[in-house]
């Protein structure tokens, strides 16, 4: 329990100094992981083979890991410190004014925060001034200082049937009693703010060694959630726009200093990085320690999984076998972490890229890997940068554990459509923010999964345009794969008065876009783009005529009828129009570099 001569005398400014201290390690940090990632890894990578090319990538991918695990915990260092700077300062200013009230009343305040006050007021009977005294109470208790009944005070001599209220006192004890009150509220409050504060930064300390594993991100998960419920006060969690449109969100972070900016996206990166709106350097920077801390969770709960339970117990009075409930929570369970571990590869190897790979770097705008399928946004290239943006839309079956193959996809779109445009800034995105409809037959003949995505979609949008800086900074291309492009359809049909939702729009595959014709895409017709493939691609537009995903007019885009562009196309199936050296795969990427008249039309 701190005493009121220490609330009196702490500078608070050694704390806001000190969190400055940390705050520049932090992203000293961030600056030297960038480094490591984008200059040393890949020099080595593309110049380098063989074991010893192998030990310094392996070194070097530990040295990323120490420093984002740096950036994270001086972060939160700093965090804490400016939080309990911050709310030291109401109790401080509040003994400070008390002790001023009790200077100007000639009052003294004794080291154990009684105060003595001088004679005061008169006696009701001889009119005698009443004598002073001292006004105390105990700093630990609650409340502050015994009842007014016990409290001790020079005796009132009250002539008998003197009605209550009148018998006078001196007015000297009771503002005594109000400035001993006051500071031992200054003190409690205080005490409270010390001890969460210490609590949350005792546990903020590294493991001994150089070695950042899975133990350790999954401590700075559980380090930013005490430092969320102790700081809750100073940088709260409602503080963070949610429900607003992106103009908004872009607006909040515009309104706060680099260091609350650095602040929130410590304490809540998952909150941060997935603000539509704000730049994706920022929401980059979050998401990237969210992934972390995620695979780090899921690669810790498998490597530590309990041993397999008996699968078959006997059931009844004549014993028939069945599988056991244990058995089946534990190889579900199983299953599923184990499923998550080629999608989360994928990710980390596109973040981390291969020698050669000449892609540019990536940007994780989303990532979350508990909602339904999992939730991903990766960018090839800043799009907020970019003269040229698509945003890759995929269809039904869409899953986190299997992303992999979408990646790819956008990989060979920003290497094709970047060959189109060798001097200009091209970036392509993966966006698998929505719950893909897991089945052909009967999920995906619905419209409500697209109902649901559509709005996240349309705000993503409005988010990216925002980011870049309005309409005309950057060419932007939106692209649905089968089912994606349904939801692209009917994310064009809201917001329509805040202008296109793109440039351009490509269907590939499509089941249809509910909508009967590409004019009611908002973008005009001459800049609606469609094909369509052999084998299976034609079942798939078929049945999406059959279930009305063509709207009123059952017009799938590659109809004539639909009166948009149809491009030439050689995918042999519904999942070939990315084949690297493909007329489908020319097509597209023409269309997302703005070369409109080197498109083959069909």
């Amino acid at each position: 329990m701190p005493t009121w001569q220490q609330l009196r005398d702490v500078k608070l400014s050694e704390y806001t100094d000190a969190a400055d201290g940390w705050g520049k390690v932090s992203s000293r940090s961030n600056v030297d992981k960038d480094r490591v990632d984008n200059q040393m890894l890949g020099k080595i990578r593309d110049t380098q083979k063989g074991l010893t090319a192998d030990k310094a990538v392996w070194d070097l991918d530990q040295l990323s890991r120490n420093y984002q695990y740096l950036h994270a915990e001086c972060g939160l260092i700093r965090t804490a410190l400016n939080a309990l700077a911050s709310e030291l300062a109401a109790p401080q200013r509040k003994l400070k004014q008390a002790l001023e009230d009790a200077e100007n009343l000639k009052f003294t305040v004794n080291p154990d925060g009684s105060v003595e006050y001088p004679a005061g007021g008169e006696n009701l009977i001889d009119k005698k001034p009443l004598p002073g005294g001292t006004a105390s109470g105990s700093q630990f208790g609650t409340p502050f200082g015994p009842p007014l009944h016990q409290r001790q005070g020079p005796p009132l001599l009250t002539p008998p049937g003197t009605p209550p209220g009148l018998t006078g006192g001196n007015p000297n004890q009771a503002r005594a009693q109000a400035i001993v009150d006051t500071i031992g509220a200054a003190v409690r409050e205080a005490a409270a703010v010390d001890g969460r504060y210490s609590r949350t930064l005792a546990h903020l300390k590294a493991a001994p060694g150089l070695k950042v594993e899975n133990e350790t991100f999954a401590d700075v998960a559980a380090d930013t959630k005490r430092l969320q419920d102790a700081a809750g006060g100073y940088a709260s969690a409602d503080d963070i726009p949610k429900g607003k449109n992106s103009e908004e969100n872009a607006a909040w972070w515009k309104g706060l200093t680099q260091e609350q900016r650095d602040e929130y996206a410590t304490m809540y990166p998952a909150s941060v990085g997935s603000l539509d709106g704000i730049p994706s350097t920022v929401r980059d920077d979050a998401n990237r320690m969210v992934f972390a801390e995620s695979k780090a969770k899921y690669e810790m709960e498998l490597a530590s999984y309990p041993p397999e339970p008996k699968k078959l117990v006997p059931l009844g009075p004549r014993g028939a076998l069945v599988v056991s409930k244990d058995w089946q929570e534990w190889h579900d369970r199983k299953a599923e972490l184990e499923a998550r571990k080629p999608g989360m590869e994928a990710i980390e190897k596109r973040l981390n890229p291969d020698a050669g790979s000449g892609l540019p770097e990536a940007y994780l705008l989303r990532f979350d890997g508990e909602k339904d399928d999992g939730r991903v946004i990766l960018a090839n290239g800043n799009p907020d940068t970019a003269d040229h943006t698509s945003v890759y839309v995929p269809g039904t079956k869409t899953k986190l554990p299997d992303i992999e193959g979408d990646l790819v996809r956008s990989d060979r779109l920003w290497e094709e459509s970047h060959d189109l445009v060798p001097n200009g800034k091209v970036s392509t995105i993966t966006w698998f923010d929505y719950n893909a409809p897991d089945t052909i037959y009967t999920e995906a003949s619905r419209n409500k999964y697209a109902d649901a995505g559509a709005p996240t979609l349309r705000q993503f949008m409005n988010g990216l345009e925002t980011a870049q800086g309005g309409p005309d900074k950057s060419h932007t291309t939106l692209m649905g794969h089968s089912y994606g492009s349904t939801v692209i359809g009917v994310a064009t049909q809201q917001g329509q008065s805040a202008g296109p939702i793109a440039d351009d729009i490509i269907a590939v595959g499509s089941p249809g876009m509910q909508v009967g014709h590409a004019r009611d895409l908002g973008v005009g017709a001459d800049h609606v783009w469609s094909m369509g493939g052999g084998g299976d691609d034609e079942d798939v537009r078929l049945g999406g005529r059959l279930v009305g995903h063509g709207g009123d007019w059952w017009n799938v885009p590659t109809d004539p009828e639909f009166g948009g562009n149809v491009m030439e196309s050689d995918s042999p199936d519904h999942g070939g129009f990315w084949n690297p050296e493909s007329t489908s795969l020319a097509n597209q990427a023409a269309v997302i570099a703005g070369k409109h008249d080197k498109v083959i039309r069909d």
